[in-house]
């Protein structure tokens, strides 16, 4: 399984500045507020908004910030309705490219989309002309002091685990499995005592490609681009 590329880190890199800005409370936010509407306020029968909240507490935002999403979400407090999107599309150097979207004008959206796909090099694409080349899985990132794949393999045996791999140079192990036990990988590792960095349910490319540098220089413009867009939520792409 594919999808432990240089992008992906750079993409996680990313998400940490954006985080001290601010700019991850404003998308964390919205997805909050969609994840209550769809499956309900209480986030011990809602496993999505369970691991958004703790998320939300990993980057420090404020309870009320959460509250207030939630009571928007089930309609208790007036607000934008948010709606989500899924786009695919190529990139710079023929890269596929999944775009998750949460807007409360999908005429808008689409149109920054296509205007910075073009701009860019890009096209956008019927769906499901690049999500068959991507699995949807759950990831998890913990911090790698002294960790081993042997060790992580012995803590995650009864767990349908897809792949393992430690990136020594940035200090990262990730661990991929199956979406539908992301909760119950993560707090296996959480008792086994690793420390959580992430926690997500992702669009996992079963293959990566690999560019020439000018051609990977345009394309991590593109995707940067992509996700600084307001209402991109997650880019997903098959670059290695």
């Amino acid at each position: 399984m594919a999808g432990h590329s240089k992008w992906s880190q750079i993409k996680h890199k990313k998400a940490k500045e954006d985080s001290k800005r601010g700019k991850l409370f404003t998308k964390l936010i919205k997805e909050i507020s969609i994840v209550a509407r769809l499956g309900g306020g209480d986030p011990a029968a809602n496993a999505k908004l369970r691991l958004l909240l703790e998320k939300a507490k990993e980057i420090n935002m404020p309870q009320e910030n959460s509250v207030r999403a939630i009571k928007r979400g089930l309609g208790q407090l007036p607000g934008q309705a948010y709606e989500s999107y899924t786009y695919e599309g190529y990139g710079p150097g023929n890269i596929g490219v999944i775009v998750e979207v949460l807007t409360d004008n999908k005429n808008r959206a689409i149109a920054e989309l296509r205007h910075l796909f073009s701009k860019k090099g890009g096209i956008v694409a019927e769906n499901g002309a690049v999500s068959w080349m991507f699995h949807r899985l759950g990831v998890i990132r913990i911090v790698a002091n002294n960790v081993t794949e042997d060790s992580l393999i012995e803590n995650l045996l009864d767990y349908d685990i897809k792949d393992i791999n430690i990136d020594t140079e940035n200090n990262i192990a990730t661990i991929t499995c199956d979406s539908r036990v992301l909760d119950e990988v993560k707090q296996a590792l959480m008792d086994a005592g690793y420390k959580i960095d992430s926690a997500e349910i992702e669009w996992v490319p079963e293959n990566t490609l690999s560019l020439n540098k000018e051609d990977e220089e345009k394309a991590y413009d593109f995707l940067s681009a992509l996700e600084d867009l307001d209402d991109v939520q997650n880019v997903y792409t098959n670059l290695d």
